[in-house]
């Protein structure tokens, strides 16, 4: 462990951050890396508890313990190595997972949990700093080529492991740069683009070759509200000429809509249309044409892509933002010793959050309303009853003025375009349908075409789609020498 009375002696150090009053002036990155001295206090208040629950939490099985040993005792070289092994992109989870390792960590039943997400970012940020993040080349190739459509955490974790056992990868991303929604659907202000592009760059030079704006499939048959920067279309009949393998990672794209009387009116948006549109004026490319300057927005939806709205339209000078949930609202804690360890339905506040929202919870969407253009929001509060039912309370209902609507109510599925190139099995939610374990894991009804991600599992973490981009490399990589 750390230090022998390091749980005792000292305090959970928070991450530095800027504070609201600057960091709504701009998008730059909010959170700070823990100094040299911070690290190894945070690290060194470890338990190493006998039973390790924060590796079982974390879906990439991350060997905590290890990692904040060497972290207290100034190895940070050897932390790396520990947390490397198992997490391809450190620097990533280490400042969007929203760590359910340390809702697992022991310490947290009675004291602030060890900031293992903290120290995570610390090691890879020390890790580039000192030139410790270096391509790795298998010089001993096994002639098999593979192709990754996709190039979100899932696919660029498969297509780093697939490269690292010897085989020939290629990236086919529709879109006119790589990183799926890491690039295009975070905002800069949680995970600056230029993190992003390092790493990318050591994947290149260690032999990746990256295709953009080519799409699998036919552009005509993608669902209103995918987004796409293609100029070259590939036909999966020629993919499965060319390679021996390929793995679909595209990640949940269809965006779940709300039609509702009124939906056809101008102001109303998908979620992406104003993200994507937004990280693309951060990078110079064009400004967004969604324009919340002055005006009252209100954003549909309880999660993560929600709140990332509400961070982006008090940056770009909305006069209000009010955000709606039609779960109810739930209690800041909750008895931890019937929750502990798993993840804990408690309210979360974001930093987006605390930058000024009005949260409506148990309030449903009923309609849009105005003449040529959005004016208001028509909503009802709602009882939640069995079954994920809830009916709506006579007399509660309600108008929200709105000159902007951003729906944020998740993804469905992934585009149906890929899934019929291949004319691949579905689940009953239009899912990619491919089994975890057994012999062919990770395999779709096509033989050689394996999924992982979002597009096979559903709309989830980034912690996740890593993890299953490199199960699903290790079952491919199986699955080429059994050929």
């Amino acid at each position: 462990m750390g230090f022998t009375r390091g749980f005792i002696e000292f305090e959970r150090i928070e991450q530095p951050h800027v504070s609201v009053e600057e960091r709504v002036k701009s998008f730059c990155e909010i959170y700070g890396t823990l100094t040299d001295e911070q690290a190894k206090i945070q690290a060194g208040r470890c338990m190493d508890c006998g039973i390790p629950f924060c590796m079982h939490e974390c879906p990439l099985h991350n060997d905590s313990p290890d990692f904040n040993e060497f972290v207290s005792e100034d190895q940070m070289s050897k932390a790396y190595n520990v947390l490397s092994a198992t997490n391809n992109f450190p620097e990533i989870t280490g400042r969007i997972c929203p760590a359910l390792c340390e809702e697992g960590c022991t310490l947290g039943i009675h004291r602030k949990a060890v900031g293992i997400k903290s120290v995570e970012r610390k090691i890879a940020e020390y890790a580039f700093e000192h030139g410790l993040v270096k391509p790795i080349v298998n010089k001993n190739r096994t002639g098999k080529k593979v192709c990754v459509v996709g190039s979100g955490p899932a696919a660029l974790a498969a297509a780093q492991q697939l490269n690292r056992f010897g085989h020939d990868v290629t990236v086919l991303e529709k879109m006119n740069k790589i990183g799926g929604l890491l690039r295009y659907g975070i905002p800069d202000f949680k995970l600056p683009k230029e993190i992003l592009d390092r790493r990318i760059s050591q994947l290149e030079q260690e032999g990746i070759t990256f295709k953009t704006k080519t799409i699998v499939g036919a552009i005509k048959e993608l669902e209103h509200g995918v987004h796409n920067d293609s100029l070259t279309e590939v036909r999966g009949e020629q993919l499965l000429k060319d390679y021996d393998a390929i793995v679909l990672a595209p990640g949940s794209e269809s965006p779940r809509d709300l039609k509702l009387p009124g939906r056809s009116l101008s102001g109303i948006y998908f979620a992406l249309d104003f993200l994507i549109a937004q990280n693309r004026e951060n990078n110079g490319d064009c400004p967004n044409p969604i324009d919340v300057k002055g005006k009252n927005v209100v954003v549909i939806g309880g999660g993560e892509t929600a709140s990332d709205c509400i961070g982006v339209s008090i940056r770009k000078g909305a006069a209000s933002v009010v955000q709606l949930d039609y779960h109810d609202e739930l209690p800041e804690s909750v008895d931890l010793t019937l929750a502990w360890p798993e993840w804990r339905k408690i309210k979360r506040t974001s930093t987006s959050h605390e930058e000024g929202c009005t949260r409506l919870f148990s309030t449903n969407t009923t309609a849009f309303e105005g003449k040529d253009k959005l004016e208001a929001v028509l909503t009802q509060k709602v009882k939640w009853g069995e079954g994920r039912q809830f009916d709506g309370i006579a007399g509660t209902e309600s108008k929200i003025k709105a000159d902007v609507v951003l729906i944020a109510m998740g993804y469905s599925h992934p585009s149906s375009a890929l899934i019929k190139e291949f004319n691949l099995e579905t689940d009953k939610r239009g899912n990619i349908k491919a089994d975890t374990q057994g012999a062919k894991a990770y395999q779709t009804s096509c033989e050689k075409v394996f999924a992982a991600g979002d597009g096979r599992k559903g709309q989830s973490l980034v912690v996740y789609a890593i993890a299953e981009g490199r199960q699903c490399a290790k079952a491919v990589d199986d699955f080429l020498n059994r050929e």
